[in-house]
């Protein structure tokens, strides 16, 4: 192909983009309806759409939207012997471990799996002290932004950091999958539902849910009264709601539950996060007053 040849073709195709772009958007929102035309179009990736969706997403979200709440936290006791934890690393098949004290507020540091199966590795007969294997815990507040914290986390050698509430106590925590995952979508990992799992807690207010749940199902879970008439399924429900096949992200509130779209591709809705909209609102309310 001549060098004028593939000069047009890049003309050309910036030439689309550009007469895409022609009207300037005035919000993310616009912006955002602007690139899925481009997709329509054949002019953007679907996958590469996504990630931009993502993206712009996760500028606008807050540390306490994504974290693993404490009560799933998995953690090893600065005093536990080696055998123990070693057992606990095992079982949750996890790669970075908070370390506490006798309370959970009291995180001392976070250890690796990698510097423990070393010490096992160079015979593990010695003597053990935990605090020469783990590294330094980083604490952040539940309101800082994502964006922020994928910039450090980029920065820096560290992939999880301890969340902290208002009052400094342990709210939860975040690795640097996690954040991944707005972007990409979700990552396959020991949170995700398993097949005879339709329904999953994570903590008091935040649930992950099959789009292929039975209605009656969601109903008996949740003490719901969604009809089942004309779907039987809650991805069914949805697409009735929204009158269109959702894309990942998209979100709608419907009798006092909040529900996102975490999994989604052309044919059919996968996965969705589901929380009771009192406690959102309860949530906003205090971050606004404090």
């Amino acid at each position: 192909m001549s060098k004028d040849r593939t000069r047009n073709d890049h003309g050309g195709w910036f030439g689309r983009i550009a007469t895409a772009f022609a009207r300037e958007p005035n919000d993310r929102h616009a912006l955002i309806e602007i690139l899925r035309d481009c997709e329509k179009r054949a002019l953007l990736d679907h996958d590469a759409l996504l990630m931009i969706e993502g993206a712009l997403q996760v500028s606008e979200m807050q540390v306490r939207d994504i974290m693993i709440p404490r009560v799933q936290m998995i953690t090893v006791k600065n005093d536990d012997a080696p055998e123990n934890i070693l057992a606990t690393v095992v079982a949750s098949g996890h790669s970075r471990f908070p370390v506490s004290g006798d309370d959970i507020d009291e995180i001392t540091g976070i250890l690796l799996a990698k510097d423990l199966l070393a010490y096992f590795a160079g015979s593990g007969n010695g003597s053990f002290y935990i605090k020469d294997l783990m590294r330094p815990a980083v604490f952040v507040p539940e309101s800082k932004r994502l964006n922020i914290l994928l910039r450090e986390f980029r920065s820096s050698r560290n992939h999880m950091v301890v969340v902290v509430d208002e009052y400094s106590g342990i709210a939860g925590l975040v690795t640097i999958e996690d954040v991944i995952e707005e972007i990409v979508g979700e990552i396959e990992d020991e949170y995700d539902i398993e097949e005879e799992e339709n329904i999953k807690q994570h903590g008091r207010n935040r649930y992950t849910v099959n789009a292929l749940t039975p209605i009656e199902e969601f109903n008996n879970y949740f003490q719901t009264e969604f009809s089942d008439e004309e779907h039987d399924t809650i991805s069914g429900l949805i697409l009735r709601e929204l009158g269109h096949l959702p894309r990942r992200g998209e979100v709608l509130d419907i009798e006092g539950y909040h529900i996102k779209v975490l999994r989604a591709d052309k044919r059919r809705v996968r996965l969705l996060r589901v929380s009771r909209l009192e406690q959102n609102n309860m949530a906003e309310s205090d971050n606004m007053s404090s």
